[in-house]
């Protein structure tokens, strides 16, 4: 009898997206499966503030908690959320092919100012949680302010609807997948080699046990190769800079009809410290990731 394969996943329009686009991709390859939806302490903890949120990483430890105890075969995360560092005898045993790894700028009409890098008004109120961002944010655009905003995509867009802020920051692969209509708004895709994204932004990750060993084949038939060979890179650079998803830290890595490796980085001691950036290219990954962290560092001093 064939194994029914039981995917984890959160609650929320994005979540539920991302774990039916690996439903599919397992029905393709004949393998049947359902969805077990993770409740988690963050839908249940509201008064909490973002940074607490993030920092304690609820939502996905609850998730491989499941994991763990085989309440589920496989658990479903945007990478840019996993830090390099996860609960033993858990991996990652395949990476959906890359979306858009860009950032999305979506600004309200009345705040647009064509004539700065961001296109806002000076003043303009920009709502982001991400000290990446707010770090970028504050170089490109110091005649703006940035509030922490917090919730998912359709909450964001509420807060921005009702003038709680003049624009908002997300990631663009979001938007893609929720198929969200945003014509009311002017939104801007800021280019990753200079709005740096988040390590692995754009792409989910498929978690398993180790000992698994059928489904982590199963896994490997929906695995994409190339996704992986530029996102190892931007992780390493993560794992060196200490692993947290939350830190100031941008790193986009492309792989060029040649085979060459290029790495856009950007990082700040802190969201309001000064941000260093590097852009590096060689041949081959081989320690790339080392050089990388080298240059960020040597640019702070």
């Amino acid at each position: 009898m064939q194994r029914l394969i039981i995917i984890g996943t959160r609650e929320g329009d994005l979540a539920l997206s991302q774990a039916n686009d690996l439903m599919r991709k397992l029905s393709e390859k004949g393998c049947n499966s359902e969805l077990k939806i993770i409740k988690n302490k963050e839908d249940e903890i509201q008064d909490l503030n973002a940074d607490k949120i993030e920092s304690e990483d609820l939502s996905i430890s609850d998730i491989e908690a499941e994991l763990t105890a085989k309440g589920i075969d496989i658990a479903v995360h945007s990478l840019r959320e996993l830090t390099t560092t996860r609960p033993k005898g858990l991996v990652i045993g395949g990476l959906s092919e890359r979306e858009d790894p860009s950032d999305l700028l979506i600004i309200q009409q009345d705040a647009i100012d064509m004539t700065n890098d961001l296109r806002l008004k000076e003043g303009a109120i920009v709502g982001t949680s991400s000290a990446r961002r707010q770090s970028i944010v504050r170089e490109l655009a110091p005649q703006i302010s940035v509030k922490e905003v917090r919730g998912d995509m359709p909450t964001l867009i509420q807060k921005l609807k009702e003038g709680q802020y003049d624009a908002i920051i997300i990631a663009s692969a979001d938007l893609i997948r929720l198929e969200m209509d945003l014509s009311e708004y002017q939104t801007i895709s800021l280019n990753p080699k200079e709005f740096v994204p988040a390590p692995g932004q754009g792409v989910i990750a498929y978690q398993c046990r180790e000992e698994d060993i059928e489904i982590r084949k199963i896994l490997a038939t929906v695995h994409h190769k190339n996704t992986s060979a530029v996102t190892n890179v931007e992780r390493k650079v993560l794992n060196l800079m200490g692993g947290g998803y939350d830190i100031p830290l941008g790193v986009y890595a492309e792989v060029d009809a040649a085979g060459y490796y290029h790495v856009w980085a950007s990082y700040a001691e802190s969201k309001n410290a000064k941000l260093a950036r590097i852009n590096l290219s060689q041949s081959t990954s081989h320690e790339m990731a080392e050089k990388v962290v080298d240059q960020l560092r040597n640019n702070l001093k």
